[in-house]
């Protein structure tokens, strides 16, 4: 087949992207597809109009994921003018050519449903969750409230505004601040003591206008994955120093990820079934990943759900995959095929 690998994007989770769209893309290669990887926020301004793009395909090295995140103020400055805000140049046009887009971005550009909206509009194929279901899932806030009404456990917390005028006092402590829309833990902090609240507040409102206060969960941290209709097992994250932010995500040795997570069967259990339920509450479908924390009273507590998983070197759904014999090639064959089942109903 002919695929795009769509990745970049004007995102906080850019190189995130580029890395799982890399991997992606030559292991595509690798079973005999022609893909190519495209920058959604350059694009192809080269192109010359035919499929040559696709017969040029070529393996690439891997992509290496810094510390910290893009500077996406120098990325929008070296574009030039012109140029629609987030999509480049010849990009829908060359993915109307693919058989199937392959999506592997991530963030607000590729996550929100406005891409899948678009494509849908010009009967262009893709991977992954459609774009009401992604809509749903980006937004934490809107997101917890379908969780709690298909019966999951969520964190209490509060959403805020920076516009809004906010007493600090009433915000529960300890907390976790959090952009309501934001991914890979960008502008995620903490908060253990109310004075240093305040920094936390504007690191999340540095990151997007509307975020969540939420009240801390101490527990284990665990990811469980679905694809298609296999729950697949959960894993636990356990970060080396601090939490599980960007750097100890994407840093190779930052985290110790254990695969399956070592609690007992009957957590094992309630987090597969929950990741279940909220699949299917947001009406995600192909794959997906959602987040939990279990206490030590076994109690689960579902954070958040992903629509686009990354599938870098260090990500959790494909080991969670390769937990049940499913290897990182194999695992790109079945969400192209789950996504055009979807596609073909």
């Amino acid at each position: 087949m002919n695929i795009v690998v769509l990745a970049g994007g004007l995102s906080p989770e850019r190189d995130v992207s580029f890395s799982s769209g890399t991997m992606a893309c030559n292991a595509l290669i690798g079973l005999g597809h022609h893909a190519v990887l495209i920058d959604l926020f350059f694009g192809v301004p080269d192109w010359d109009g035919t499929d040559r793009i696709f017969e040029n395909a070529s393996l690439r090295e891997p992509y290496r994921i810094t510390a910290s995140e893009p500077d996406l103020k120098a990325i929008r400055a070296s574009r030039k003018k012109g140029y629609n805000e987030y999509i480049g140049l010849n990009v829908p046009e060359i993915c109307q050519r693919a058989d199937i887009v392959y999506m592997a971005l991530h963030g607000d550009c590729g996550e929100n449903g406005k891409l899948q909206a678009l494509f849908d509009s010009l009967g262009i194929r893709y991977t992954g969750s459609g774009a009401d279901a992604c809509a749903k899932a980006m937004d934490k806030w809107v997101s917890k409230d379908i969780f709690k009404k298909a019966g999951l456990r969520c964190p209490k917390g509060v959403r805020l505004e920076k516009w809004q005028p906010i007493d600090a006092d009433a915000l529960p402590m300890p907390c976790v601040v959090k952009p309501c829309c934001g991914g890979s833990s960008i502008g995620v902090s903490i908060v253990h003591e109310r004075s240093a609240l305040h920094a936390a507040l504007e690191a999340a409102f540095a990151v997007e206008p509307v975020i969540l206060v939420e009240e801390y969960i101490r527990g284990r941290e665990l990811s469980c994955g679905v694809l298609g209709d296999t729950v697949l097992p959960p894993i636990e994250i356990i970060p080396l120093q601090g939490f599980y932010d960007y750097k100890n995500k994407y840093q190779a040795g930052a985290t110790k990820e254990i695969t399956p997570a070592e609690i007992d069967p009957a957590s094992t259990a309630k987090i597969q079934a929950d990741a279940k339920k909220g699949f299917a509450a947001l009406g995600l479908a192909v794959y997906g990943r959602l987040d939990f924390l279990l206490t030590e009273q076994g109690e689960a507590y579902c954070l958040e759900a992903n629509t686009l998983p990354g599938l870098t070197p260090t990500s959790l759904l494909p080991q969670e995959a390769a937990a049940i014999g499913i290897d990182y090639p194999s695992l790109c064959s079945e969400i192209i095929r789950l996504s055009l089942e979807k596609t073909n109903g």
